[in-house]
């Protein structure tokens, strides 16, 4: 295996115009490069973006962990192999930290990820050859309608998704999902004008909506009309984190976690429902639990805040039968090593896993090819608008026909 001999970091913008991290790893011959995520609505258990909160870019310019990586890291990895954990665990060692604090989540990520492609590269192989040994082309879940803090408006839930599960392919996915999408743009414009389908961070609309009945009405209305109510499955992000305070759970109107449980029971029995994520707050052990018992059969409970990709909140979820699948998103946790071993873990309780973007997004597909590498089959990716998250799906119907024919679809 090829050893580093440079590394090489910069400050970009991610797709809400903040700045964030981009990493080069080199080897004698080759180049890896990867981009840095940023999520808006954090878990307050997830690894540490360390950001200057200085004058510049506002107080989120990200050149301290630059400089951790150009100054630190360079010459610490410099002449290291490019085995995944034995560099990923150093680094977490360099780092020293519970939460990376020190050289920063963002950082270290950054460094990790380049290193797979560089090592990709070295090995002229594709990015998800060397990430994992399964080879699952993944169920999109794409969210169309945005709200919570993606999106400037009353709708205190987070995201609306839909999910062809009954799909034959990703391709065959990708196009039910775009022209359910333009459908209901049409539909939001007619009900509520042109000015509603302006679009949230992660490229679904945000119309005047303001409940969860109103906004999944509309989804139900598109589907309908593009004949796809026999493929199309629902999924919902309520976030509710971000709606929780002081024992209440703020949707317009204040819910105890009975009543908030309730209303979601409502909606599960009401709507074609298959995932709910993140319906309670991070640490409200007692109604995820609850809505666990109480669930249909079939609907996945996603822990997101609850779990943050962290083998230690996984185990807890685990022991307390708090949620039966995880959301993955590698900049929780901080590093490449830790996120796998964070979804083998999950799949080890016989849990789904959703590999995830994030609302602040970049043109880097990383998580395409992860998704496939670890054969979860789920990914979360956005509405199929705006560049940052088309590259995925993009990356996604390469992906599908470098494998070809005979590839598993979904899971």
């Amino acid at each position: 295996m090829a050893n580093i001999t440079d590394i090489h970091a910069r400050q970009l913008l991610d797709s809400r115009g903040n700045p964030t991290i981009e990493v080069e790893v080199y080897s004698k011959n080759h180049m890896g490069r990867a981009i840095v995520p940023s999520g808006a609505s954090t878990g307050i258990h997830e690894a540490l973006e360390l950001r200057d909160k200085k004058k510049a870019y506002l107080g989120k310019s990200v050149e301290k962990a630059v400089n951790n990586v150009n100054t630190i890291l360079r010459r610490k990895l410099k002449g290291m192999s490019l085995a995944q954990a034995n560099l990923d665990n150093y680094m977490i060692e360099l780092d020293g930290t519970v939460n990376k604090s020190r050289l920063g989540a963002n950082a270290i990520l950054g460094v990790s990820m380049a290193a797979a492609r560089c090592r990709a590269c070295s090995e002229n192989k594709w990015l998800f050859e060397v990430l994992g040994k399964k080879r699952v082309m993944p169920v999109p879940f794409c969210n169309i309608i945005n709200g919570g803090k993606h999106a400037a408006g009353k709708l205190a839930m987070q995201e609306f998704m839909i999910a062809p599960v009954r799909a034959k392919s990703f391709s065959e996915a990708t196009r039910i999902v775009s022209e359910t999408y333009h459908i209901l743009k049409d539909v939001i414009a007619k009900k509520y004008g042109k000015s509603a389908v302006h679009v949230g961070d992660e490229g679904g609309f945000a119309p005047p909506v303001k409940d969860a009945y109103q906004a999944l009405d509309l989804i139900m209305n598109a589907v309908d009309k593009a004949g796809y109510t026999n493929k199309i499955r629902i999924a919902m992000d309520p976030a509710a984190s971000e709606f929780y305070h002081k024992g209440k759970y703020n949707i317009g109107k204040k819910l105890s976690p009975d009543k908030m449980m309730n209303y979601y029971l409502k909606l599960l029995d009401k709507y074609p429902i298959v995932s709910l994520e993140d319906p309670f707050d991070q640490d409200d052990f007692e109604t995820w639990a609850e809505i666990m018992k109480q669930r249909p059969k079939g609907v996945q409970i996603v822990g997101d805040d609850l779990t943050v990709s962290n083998v230690e909140r996984i185990d807890i979820a685990a022991e307390k039968k708090l949620c039966n699948a995880l959301l993955l998103k590698v900049n929780q946790i901080g590093s490449l090593t830790e996120a796998t071993d964070a979804a083998k873990l999950a799949m080890k309780n016989k849990w789904n896993v959703m590999v995830s973007h994030r609302s602040g997004e970049t043109e880097d597909a990383f998580i395409a090819d992860l998704a496939v590498a670890l054969g979860c089959g789920q990914i979360k990716l956005g509405a199929p608008c705006r560049s940052d998250r088309t590259a995925k799906y993009n990356q996604l119907l390469r992906i599908e026909g470098k494998l070809l024919k005979g590839v598993k679809y979904g899971y």
